[in-house]
């Protein structure tokens, strides 16, 4: 990088500019600090949602990013990738007006579609005349592609623009944090300032030889980010600002197309992950090859429901969609728009509910969270040897130390979760290779969780960072973890599902121990777990509710509100049966059971609110984590019934879509779910939660290891009469089964089995 100086007429001050990948940059503004509160809860209107691997899109109905700062509703639009947004404003005018739309949809995930019509062009164009079909799709970069009709009798001319823009902001700055210094907007030179020592404000962005668009910045780390902007079919005919002129001229019903592609960069290397394809054509085949190769390699299930039918296949769109490269392999990042990234406890959740439908999910899941496994102890990121990560972040402000997570650590409950996920994987597959290749691994996250119950017996935790979550388990709001009274928690807090974790991770690495001929340690592990269940048992009970407490708190008292955390426990075998039976049955109250689905905070606590984030919402993977407990108890009914409230809720949402939560009032007679207004969508483990579902009316028992499949009383619902799930892996075996109910029977057959595995049916 050079830097040399130059004179600016305009203001007779000595320019600096920068030397970059033999291109000439001055700097243009500081990006401003937002002086309006940039809260996530702006984000209330319809949006469009793309996403592919690491790169992500949100516009408004017509497929636009407003520029206008202050447009509040639109904060949290535009096109991101690794934590930065490489396009702030898109926006598509005719005659400079906003086209009328017609309809959209993004209902293919990566591509959206959107039809409009001109307004009324005085002395020039009838309204509604002009026919303009936007699509634009994502595929390792953003491609998008105009075509314009002419609908008139006569021929017309008009113009038709984009106007770019980009303000390179960290998505943590969007998401509301505030910074007291942003980095440089950069502003490219062209031939004419260099050689005659004037600023053109009609070319300024122009790369003059190829005819590309850059928006430019210079963060405060020195990092240098471009969004390049690469025209099809025809140039724009000339410039404004950051705005693309065509001037059309169509004859009667002629048609026209115009297009471009913009491609983000960092430090000169493409930001995505995914090389780009040449022209819009070439990345819409690509996406959809891609996502066919990969939908062939999964099991495919489907029912005699039709809507029902439209959630799965919505399902494993999005499944597709929300994978992420993070070093070979593809993880689930947690959800769009605000984390879409690696997750230790949402990626390790969502790949366990999805192992009926892809197993590979978990294995890339395990190696990715093993290779960030916690090395050193390291306050700022909590990190401490064997913890698996909580998030990942790649934008300016964790470059910059701003922010701890590169990675962050503050969860507790994902190491446990990942030595059960290690194990569930296990069975399902019998993969010795990983099974051997991480051993070392999961020792090591046991021995974290051992050291950090070494004091009390039970895994705590407590905010150390100060960039850090004040809550570290799946409820990490500040405000989610209260008593009966409503009062917050302090100090350390040890909530109940965490023990049950911990649990369930040690009897299941006892079970591997064993395999693997280490007796010794799988009898200290079972032990340890046996232990454990006795005093939990003892110390987590609220005699007077015959209810789990959500946790203890630092003097061994129990956090005695009525909570969803104690569903956890039911199928991680922790809880004595009778105690399981009691929380079992306290959950279908009407205080907790919506009708919809189980809230996460009982209606008749004092802190209760319907749109509380963790305070009485009600959450998919919450209620899919429950049900499951629940089959295991051979509470049948009930845990359908769980099933079929999440279920009916999908059918209302667009797309077909579980959102990550949506609020907790009471489902009455033709009444609606009443969303939340800022979920994420799509979500992992919301997306999980309908794979969990149909495991739970199969009922599949995996164990791979001894060559053997139980079918145990599988069940479905009143709604369906029919599922079939076709492409099943277990071991080596590709499996097709069909289960069809019969009154209150639901009987099963195996189609086709590729492979010796032993399928046992119970009936």
């Amino acid at each position: 990088m050079s830097e040399q100086s130059i004179n600016n007429t305009q203001d007779k001050q000595p320019l600096k500019l920068l030397n970059l990948g033999g291109r000439t940059f001055a700097p243009s503004e500081q990006v401003p600090i937002p002086e309006w509160p940039c809260t996530t809860t702006q984000r209330i209107q319809p949006t469009l949602t793309l996403k592919d691997d690491d790169l992500f899109l949100i516009t408004d109905q017509l497929g636009n990013i407003s520029g206008c700062e202050a447009d509040h509703a639109h904060l949290s639009l535009g096109l991101l990738c690794k934590d930065t947004r490489f396009l702030s404003r898109l926006e598509l005018q005719i005659e400079g007006q906003a086209p009328i739309l017609l309809s959209s949809t993004a209902r293919q995930g990566f591509a959206l579609s959107a039809l409009c019509a001109n307004p009324y062009i005085e002395g020039k164009i009838e309204a509604e005349t002009i026919g303009i079909e936007r699509n634009i799709v994502l595929q390792g970069a953003l491609f998008e592609e105009l075509t314009l009709t002419n609908y008139n009798t006569e021929a017309v001319d008009f113009e038709i623009s984009i106007s770019f823009d980009a303000d390179f902001l960290d998505l943590f700055v969007i998401r509301g944090a505030v910074r007291h210094a942003n980095g440089t907007i950069l502003r490219l030179v062209g031939k004419s300032e260099m050689d005659f020592n004037h600023a053109s404000q009609d070319i300024h962005g122009v790369v003059e030889e190829t005819g590309e668009l850059t928006l430019a910045y210079q963060g405060l780390d020195g990092i240098f980010m471009e969004s390049r902007i690469r025209f099809d079919h025809r140039q724009p005919d000339y410039f404004k600002g950051y705005t693309a002129i065509w001037q059309m001229q169509l004859n009667p019903h002629e048609t026209q197309s115009v297009g471009y592609c913009l491609q983000p960069f960092v430090d000169g290397q493409l930001a995505s992950a995914v090389s780009p394809p040449a022209n819009f054509k070439q990345a819409l085949a690509a996406e959809l090859s891609e996502e066919q190769k990969w939908r062939d390699r999964a099991t495919k299930i489907r029912t005699d429901n039709q809507e029902l039918n439209l959630i799965i296949e919505r399902a494993e769109e999005d499944i597709y969609l929300l994978g992420q490269t993070f070093g070979e392999g593809k993880v689930l990042s947690a959800g769009v728009p605000w984390f879409s990234t690696l997750f230790g406890r949402d990626s390790i959740i969502a790949a366990a509910q999805t192992l009926i439908f892809s197993p590979e999910i978990a294995r890339h899941t395990l190696l990715t969270l093993a290779s960030y496994q916690g090395q050193v102890d390291n306050e700022w990121r909590e990190e401490q040897p064997g913890k698996i990560l909580h998030e990942i972040r790649f934008g300016e402000m964790a470059r910059c130390g701003e922010v701890p997570h590169t990675p962050y650590y503050g969860t507790v409950d994902a190491t446990p979760l990942w030595i059960l996920l290690y194990a569930q994987y296990y069975s399902w597959t019998h993969d010795d290779e990983l099974l051997k290749g991480l051993w070392d691994n999961a020792l090591k996250a046991m021995d974290w969780i051992d050291r950090n119950c070494k004091e009390t017996g039970y895994l705590p935790y407590q905010c150390k960072s100060p960039g850090g979550l004040q809550n570290q388990g799946w409820k990490d709001s500040a405000n989610c973890i209260v008593d009966s009274q409503g009062r917050l928690a302090e100090g350390n807090i040890y909530l109940c599902e965490v023990q049950g974790y911990v649990y369930g991770a040690k009897m299941a690495l006892s079970r591997l121990a064993r395999l693997r001929k280490e007796h010794d340690l799988a009898n200290k592990l079972e032990k340890e777990a046996h232990d454990l269940k006795i005093r939990f048992n003892e110390d987590f009970w609220l005699p007077e509710a015959e209810y789990i407490a959500l946790g203890l708190n630092d003097d061994g008292k129990p956090i005695d509100s009525i909570t969803s955390n104690p569903g956890h426990c039911l199928g991680l075998d922790i809880l004595l049966p009778d105690k399981a039976q009691s929380v079992a049955e306290r959950l279908q109250g009407p205080d907790l059971f919506s009708g919809w689905g189980i809230r996460t905070l009982s209606s008749l606590s004092p802190a209760y609110n319907p749109m509380g984030y963790h305070l009485g919402s009600v959450w998919p993977h919450d209620n899919g984590i429950i049900a499951v407990g629940l089959r295991s108890l051979n509470r049948v009914e009930q845990s359908l019934e769980v099933a079929q409230g999440i279920i009916d809720m999908t059918v209302h949402q667009p797309y077909f879509r579980p959102p990550e939560l949506f609020c907790g009032y009471t489902r009455l007679p033709h009444s609606s779910p009443v969303r939340y207004p800022v979920a994420c969508t799509p979500q992992a483990w919301a997306t999980g939660t309908i794979f969990q579902f149909l495991q739970i009316m199969a009922n599949l028992i995996p164990d791979a290891a001894n060559n053997c499949l139980q079918i145990v009383h599988p069940s479905l619902p009143d709604s369906i009469q029919f599922l079939c799930l076709e492409n099943l892996k277990i071991g080596q075996t590709l499996l097709d089964l069909e289960f069809e109910r019969s009154g209150n029977a639901t009987a099963c057959r195996v189609v086709r089995k590729r492979g010796n595995l032993r399928v046992i049916i119970e009936a």
